[in-house]
């Protein structure tokens, strides 16, 4: 038995011992961070004054110095090491929870540039200042008896709407393809992979997670879903290695079936009543229709389905993309190969980003991990930057000048800013400019973040291919002007089929409506990205026009969009006790794709002339959202059930025009 006289010295040498970790760490804080920090904890509005107020960003940096003079910082720390200390020391923070209007300044001060008044709530939020993001915010419902949620895919959106449903005592069942959880990070295990938003924000915000490099590399990533699918128990609930072939409603029953296939080939039907996909929309390889591809001699696969122990070294490899796989892969195996052909169809623009490959340093893993409020006003602030910070420099000038490099002035000094960049780059490999520089304006593709990408085709062992590629022939690839490049190793680097989206099983709704007949005509829409009319009892995560086209969190859209559902799902099972059918508003869905559309046409990716990966066939954006993340928060946060019709088992469907009030009334 411990004695307390040796606990008390226990207790000594473990605050001894915190009070010099964070004495060791200070020195590396975020002094932006900081600052809030302080405001939390002494309740001092004096840290939102202009002496403190923290230079612009540049560009995508954490901006560790605030722009505050050698004398102001140390001043932050020392007033940080003694606020600090009192709470370790038992004493509660003064200013716990803000007004919106306050975390709105605090906000603007951190980061020295405008911030939008609407921002306050979802500050709020993101701190955890409110219940919007909590797993528990709800409590149990009161569900049916016998209702069960079937999620189709494992992967970042399917974890959290299994944690979330798992929270609110709903029953489920997850159907993963592959034997782990993970989805893209699981297979996507090529040379460089990893994260090119900041992985601190590329997590949940119920599941914090010690990071060791500010962009993680697929294996951490990987291992952090891992750890969530552990710590949160949704492992006994999910079916891995089965693949979800088919998804027909039953309006009879207002029940879902769906068809499954596992890894030994045995097919099992399954009833749901409410089916969540959850594939997302980087999960089906995109190939390229190349004639001999097929007959390529030599090791040839799509950079999703790298071969496990693959050995470059030494050989001669040929990539075709230039996309955001490429720009990883590239680099990452240009030491190892003899020579390295890359064969590019459009240009990219590429940002610097100085923290790639850093490693996150002990001191401030330290008050990532031990400070209150130091990890979520980092995420908040990483958040803007690379999120709605540049919404507005997106939007078509119609007076702008010179469409044809810019849409506007902003958007032009992003075109010099970004061509210095190259140039540097390049160093004394001038002669690449005109085959790396691109001719559309920035952001008119996705902006994708280099890896050291134009040092690496600039080297002498590196060929960049710009013309396209006529055939596979044997161990070469013949180009359309006739020039043949051999390669040991063919790496497919095109990307996804963002497109057609939900084409990895079949989706039946109403009167067995196919969702490939309701889509294929004009593209893939849904209301607030989720729901679709005559496809009752299912939503979608990641749907038609949620991809952030112009940065954020993926992660955060997706417990955005499931809480959207759970809050759906709570004012149904309030209303019915029993079984029930939740469907959108055909004129509610079509009014929202409008707003989308008009919205995407005074925006850069529907500027003339651009082509790129978030539209179809006829011109039309299916694939990114045209809102601000906050205008969307905002939309999902309402879940207002009236652009929805909900109908209780036993009632006829109403007749057309019918009121959906009049329709609910007769179902309770």
């Amino acid at each position: 038995m411990t004695s307390s006289s040796e606990s008390s010295a226990s207790d000594a040498f473990d605050d001894t011992r915190w009070t010099q970790a964070l004495d060791d760490a200070l020195p590396a804080a975020n002094l932006p961070t900081l600052l809030m920090v302080l405001l939390h904890l002494t309740g001092d509005r004096g840290w939102l004054s202009e002496r403190y107020q923290c230079s612009r960003i540049r560009g995508l940096e954490d901006n560790d110095p605030g722009g505050l003079t050698t004398e102001v910082q140390q001043e932050v720390r020392l007033a940080a090491r003694e606020a600090v200390l009192a709470w370790k020391a038992g004493k509660a923070p003064v200013l716990p929870s803000p007004s919106h209007e306050t975390l709105v300044e605090m906000l603007r001060t951190s980061i020295g540039e405008p911030v939008p008044a609407s921002y306050g709530h979802m500050i709020a939020s993101w701190l955890g200042l409110e219940a919007d993001f909590q797993v528990d915010q709800h409590g149990a419902f009161d569900v049916p008896e016998g209702y069960r949620v079937l999620i189709i895919g494992a992967g970042v959106a399917g974890l959290c709407a299994a944690i979330r449903l798992q929270g609110a005592g709903i029953p489920y069942v997850l159907i993963e393809k592959n034997a782990e959880v993970g989805g893209t990070w699981y297979e996507n295990r090529y040379p460089g992979a990893g994260v090119d938003t900041p992985n601190h924000i590329y997590s949940y915000s119920f599941a914090k997670h010690d990071w060791s490099r500010y962009f993680a590399l697929q294996g951490e990533i990987q291992g952090y879903f891992e750890d969530v699918a552990d710590r949160y128990a949704v492992r006994k609930n999910i079916r891995f290695n089965t693949c979800v072939e088919s998804a027909c409603y039953h309006e009879d029953t207002m029940r879902w079936t769906v068809r499954t296939t596992d890894a030994g080939g045995q097919t099992q039907e399954l009833q749901a009543d409410l089916v969540i996909s959850a594939v997302g929309l980087l999960n089906v390889p995109k190939m390229p229709a190349i004639p001999g591809l097929d007959r390529f001699k030599g090791e040839c696969f799509h950079t999703a389905r790298w071969p496990q122990g693959l050995d470059v070294a030494g050989k001669s490899v040929a990539v075709i993309g230039n996309g955001a796989s490429a720009m990883q892969v590239v680099p990452a195996i240009a030491d190892q190969v003899k020579s390295l052909t890359v064969f590019q169809r459009s240009k990219q623009w590429a940002a610097p980003f100085e923290k790639f490959k850093q490693p996150v340093a002990d001191g401030v893993r330290f008050l990532l991990r031990e400070v209150p409020y130091y990890q979520e006003w980092y995420r908040q602030r990483l958040a803007w930057i690379f999120n709605d910070r540049i919404h507005g420099s997106l939007q078509i000038d119609p007076a702008w000048p010179h469409p044809e490099r810019a849409i506007n002035k902003t958007n032009d000094r992003h075109r010099a800013h970004f061509t210095d960049y190259i140039q540097a780059e390049l160093g004394a490999r001038q002669d690449l400019l005109p085959q790396v520089l691109p001719d559309y304006p920035p952001f008119g593709k996705r902006m994708l973040m280099d890896n050291g990408w134009y040092r690496t085709v600039a080297r002498d062992h590196v060929t960049l291919v710009t013309g396209g590629i006529a055939e596979i022939d044997g161990d070469e690839i013949v180009t359309d002007q006739g020039e043949r490049h051999r390669a040991d190793v063919l790496v497919i680097a095109t990307g996804f089929d963002a497109i057609n989206m939900l084409s990895s099983f079949k989706l039946y709704g109403r009167g067995g409506r196919s969702v490939r007949e309701v889509w294929d005509a004009h593209g893939a829409e849904a209301f607030m990205g989720v729901a679709m009319p005559n496809f009752p009892n299912f939503f979608m995560l990641a749907g038609p026009n949620t991809a952030l086209g112009h940065g954020g969190s993926v992660v955060a859209l997706l417990e955005t969009q499931t809480n959207y559902v759970l809050n759906l799902l709570r004012q149904a099972m309030d209303r019915h006790p029993g079984r029930f059918e939740i469907e959108v508003q055909r004129e509610r869905h079509d009014a929202y794709n409008v707003r989308v559309q008009e919205a995407h046409n005074r925006m850069i990716w529907t500027h003339k002339g651009m082509s790129n990966w978030y539209r179809n066939a006829q011109g039309r954006v299916v694939a990114t959202t045209p809102f601000r993340n906050d205008d969307y928060w905002h939309m999902a946060q309402k879940a207002d059930l009236g652009d929805y019709t909900v109908r209780a088992a036993g009632v006829a469907p109403p007749a057309a025009g019918a009121s959906r009030v009049a329709m609910t009334e007769a179902g309770r």
